[in-house]
Order: C-alpha cells, then sequence, then structure tokens
C-alpha cells in the first residue's frame, strides 16, 4: 500500500466470513486482531477489482468463475515467507547423521529415496535437504527426488529460479556456500548438480485429491507451517501426511511444533541431537524396502 492510500473499511462480519472461507480453502487461520491486517493487504486488491467494498469483493470470492485463482492470490498477499538454508541444525544434524543412514539400509534394494518439503517457501528448505543428501557418497547412484510444495504462487517462482541473496545464508557454513553455489551480481545460484534432484509444486495441504498425486514418501519436512493453521486443518494435515509416509517413514516438524492434542498415530523417536515423529511399522509387516 501507498503511504497515502486510504483503507476500504472492513467490517467485523465480513471478516468472519472471509476468514472462515480462507481457512476452509486452505487451513490457514486468521484470529480476530488479524483484521487490520487483511483490511491493509487487502485494500488495494478490491480497488483493483473496481469494488467500493469488502463484503461485494466477499460475494466475488464466493460466485466468481475464477473464484479459486482469487484465492490463491490472496494466499500470496496475505502469508510472510521469512526463511533460509539450514535452518534448526540440530534436527538437521539428525537427518543427516542418523536418519539418512537407516533409510541408506531400509531402501538399499530399490535405490530410491523420496523426501517432501510441504510448505517449502522459497526453496530453502528442500535445496538444504538436497545438498545433504548429496553429501552422503552413498547415495550417488540413488534415485533422490525431493518435492517442494507451497500455496504461494510468488515464493515459488523463487524456489524454481535457484537464485538468493545473502540473507538467505545467515548460517550456511562457507563450505556449502563455495560447493553447490555460484555467486553472480551480490546473488548466489544453486548448483544444477543439487537442482535436478528437486521438483516444485503449488500443492494446498487441504486439496486431498492434488496431494494423493504426490505418491508415498520416506520422509516429510512440514516446519513452522501448522502454526498458521486451526486445530481442524492440523488435524486434517497431519492425516494427510501419515497416509502419505511409508511404514517406518519419518515426520520432521518445527521445534515449535508438536502432535499433542492433534495426532496420536505417530510415535516419538529420540535420536542423539533431536526427537521426530516416526509412522509405525504394522506389526509382522517388513519395513518397505
Amino acid at each position: 500500500m501507498f503511504e497515502n492510500e486510504e483503507l476500504i473499511h472492513l467490517p467485523e462480519d465480513v471478516f468472519r466470513l472471509i476468514r472462515d472461507l480462507i481457512r476452509n480453502y486452505c487451513g490457514i487461520y486468521f484470529d480476530d486482531d488479524s483484521r487490520y491486517l487483511l483490511e491493509k493487504r487487502l485494500s488495494r486488491t478490491i480497488r483493483n477489482h473496481h469494488f467500493s467494498s469488502f463484503r461485494d469483493y466477499y460475494r466475488h470470492l464466493l460466485y466468481d468463475r475464477n473464484r479459486e485463482e482469487e484465492l490463491a492470490s490472496i494466499i500470496d498477499i496475505l502469508t510472510v515467507n521469512e526463511t533460509y538454508f539450514f535452518r534448526e541444525q540440530s534436527q538437521l544434524k539428525t537427518f543427516s547423521e542418523e536418519i539418512l543412514p537407516e533409510l541408506k539400509d531400509t531402501n538399499k534394494d530399490k535405490k530410491r529415496l523420496k523426501i517432501w518439503s510441504a510448505g517449502c517457501s522459497s526453496g530453502e528448505e528442500p535445496y538444504t535437504i538436497a545438498m545433504l543428501v548429496l553429501e552422503k557418497e552413498y547415495f550417488k547412484d540413488w534415485n533422490i527426488e525431493i518435492f517442494g510444495s507451497d500455496i504461494n504462487q510468488r515464493v515459488l517462482k523463487t524456489a524454481r529460479s535457484g537464485v538468493y541473496r545473502k540473507n538467505s545464508f545467515r548460517t550456511t557454513d562457507d563450505y556449502f556456500l563455495n560447493k553447490y553455489f555460484k555467486e553472480q551480481d551480490s546473488h548466489f545460484r544453486i548448483s544444477d548438480n543439487v537442482k535436478q534432484h528437486v521438483n516444485f509444486s503449488h500443492l494446498n495441504l487441504l486439496d486431498p485429491f492434488k496431494v494423493k498425486l504426490v505418491g508415498t514418501m520416506d520422509i516429510i519436512f512440514c516446519r513452522n507451517v501448522l502454526i498458521y493453521f486451526d486445530l481442524q486443518s492440523r488435524k486434517q494435515v497431519i492425516d494427510i501426511f501419515f497416509k502419505r509416509l511409508i511404514d517406518g517413514g519419518y515426520l520432521l516438524l518445527g521445534h515449535s511444533e508438536s502432535l499433542i492434542n492433534i495426532s496420536t498415530a505417530f510415535t516419538l523417536k529420540h535420536f542423539k541431537h533431536d526427537m521426530v515423529y516416526q509412522k509405525p511399522i504394522k506389526k509382522g509387516a517388513v519395513k518397505d524396502v
């Protein structure tokens, strides 16, 4: 918004209607304190559509034939995606030093590793995962598939480009920066060796049809995403993750997140550097290899 642009008033009842519409669409929940945020960030959008009120815009969101595209554009405007490479290092150490060696043994026959970064934002997380996998010589001739998904189309453009500013490397060791990036015009471009293993897609985690197309995964990273969802949406997403994981597969959440009051389907596994959730192996079953 420009400083001199006047905001369009967002009545409380219309705020609740729009908020519930967004929650039902993608699970992201705005509490009562967020009314001014929506008013500020969506006023220009309403003007661009030539509506005079939020109430008219709400009807547009309900009945327009392009409502899905409009809701997706709202998410781009309302969500803030702040991330960086090698975030939450103790968990990444567990992933690199304990989980990957385990998967090397359990998947040794098929030589395939599938990892999903759900809510990948601008791509730093899936590229970090790819670098850590590539550091393991024993995966050299494996089929490595890392899938990054996000509901925000804008950040996915950055992810696909693989070009980052210095702020994305606040905790990145020079070793990784020198080995996997090329500096150009004060930016850093990810190497093709990393990029070839990562695919990105626009995905609403509450879209059951599209989520099924993801397939089954050995590991799912979903860090600092569920904090934006209401309880019911969290339960839905965790149930989806449970179904997408192989038996014995791992779910890595952010350090401020847990499955307390959300799901009892997973077990909490203690590693040397961290604790992560694991989908139990069915009794009498052999872990998928």
